[in-house]
């Protein structure tokens, strides 16, 4: 398949988790109706991103996979004919939980799960306080829209994951992800985050040649301890083609379903006037692996 319809929700969510879901579905039914093949979801899709407090009690929002969402997400892609891009709370085993994506395969079986490998630790971001880093390694996931170079959120910021990704063999990069602002940052702060983000992702695209398909929520949610002023998420989803240019970008602070094709035959041509991997001096980059170079 050398153009993918590609759909992309963002999203804000509420405290209501059969809420936040049925909206999701209702998009999903409006993206597929519009002859979408491959929808991306949003970091953490189903509730409130609730890393902003260390609480126990939140464990009770994970769940198995296969479990209740893969279920009921693969019922509407199988209904559907397409392929989605989850992110889940997974229950690996008790006191083992990951941050996970799964892919929905058009048939609704289960194409391939991604564990979050880069785990932040950040005010409001208390994410290594309920999640295990990945074990599954940098593996694109095989579907029928081809392979999915599947990462998440943090993974944005690291250009070994999308090298990785793309030297296994991945057709494009996808990151669902929950990030935004704190309010008492200054106005200009608030805009280097959000230039920084989206420069890093286009930067992933160009150096690898590869399509970038990154899926932020939107809107605001309360911290509920009340020590910090709680999240704006600055929504800003969008794609990049293989040489960052931007195909599709969202508002900062709208909710929005965003269509767009993705032409993966433009990756074969960009990367003949662009011979990054030709020309990687694999002979010099042992040293890659240590964590700092002393």
């Amino acid at each position: 398949m050398q153009v993918i319809k590609t759909g992309l929700i963002q999203q804000s969510n509420g405290e209501n988790i059969q809420a936040n879901i049925k909206k999701l579905e209702e998009n999903i039914r409006q993206l597929a109706a519009k002859g979408v093949q491959l929808i991306v979801l949003q970091e953490l899709h189903n509730s409130l991103y609730f890393c902003q407090t260390e609480n126990t009690d939140v464990f009770d929002l994970a769940e198995s996979i296969p479990g209740p969402s893969t279920e009921r997400f693969g019922k509407l892609a199988a209904e559907l004919g397409v392929v989605i891009v989850t992110s889940l709370f997974e229950k690996r085993a008790p006191g083992l939980y990951h941050n996970t994506a799964v892919v929905l395969e058009k048939d609704g079986s289960i194409a391939g799960k991604y564990r979050k490998m880069h785990i932040p630790d950040d005010p409001a971001y208390y994410e290594k306080f309920y999640f295990t880093p990945g074990d599954l390694g940098f593996e694109p996931i095989s579907t029928s829209v081809g392979k999915l170079g599947v990462l998440v959120c943090w993974d944005q910021w690291y250009p070994e994951a999308a090298r990785l990704m793309a030297m296994r063999g991945a057709n494009l990069l996808i990151y669902p992800t929950a990030i935004g602002w704190e309010s008492t940052d200054e106005e200009a702060e608030k805009m280097r985050q959000r230039e920084a983000w989206i420069i890093s992702q286009r930067g992933h695209a160009v150096a690898n040649g590869l399509p970038v398909i990154s899926v932020n929520r939107v809107g605001f949610e309360a911290d509920p301890s009340g020590v910090t002023n709680g999240i704006q998420f600055w929504g800003s989803s969008f794609v990049a083609g293989p040489q960052g240019e931007i195909l599709v970008q969202g508002s900062s602070n709208n909710e929005e379903n965003l269509i767009v094709d993705v032409d993966l035959a433009r990756s074969e041509a960009v990367r003949r006037i662009w011979p990054f991997f030709r020309d990687r001096r694999i002979d010099a980059f042992g040293n890659i692996v240590k964590r700092y170079i002393d």
